[in-house]
């Protein structure tokens, strides 16, 4: 990939609401694609897999993976369920 391409790459953080109301976080450079995996395809999360369909209710954009891996992260595993519900309620008053 050139720098260019690097440069011009968005990453996303993004929560995805599952069927049985439990939400799963993750990263992807193709929101649209990766949303399109866990509803249809086996590429899609273990976890999201047997929760289908899912929907998207959070992202947000990232210049670079390290960027977004740490926000990943500070969302999946130091966040409450209710801290991710706030966050999903204050992107949907926006």
């Amino acid at each position: 990939m050139s720098v260019k391409d690097q440069l011009l790459k968005v990453y996303y953080v993004y929560i995805v609401k599952c069927a049985d109301d439990t939400l799963y976080t993750g990263i992807a450079t193709q929101l649209e694609r990766r949303i399109e995996e866990h509803n249809n395809s086996d590429k899609g999360a273990k976890y999201t897999r047997v929760r289908r369909p899912v929907e998207l209710v959070y992202s947000e954009e990232y210049p670079d993976r390290s960027t977004a891996s740490k926000r990943e992260y500070e969302i999946k595993k130091k966040m409450t369920r209710a801290k991710k519900l706030d966050l999903i309620a204050q992107m949907k008053a926006i």
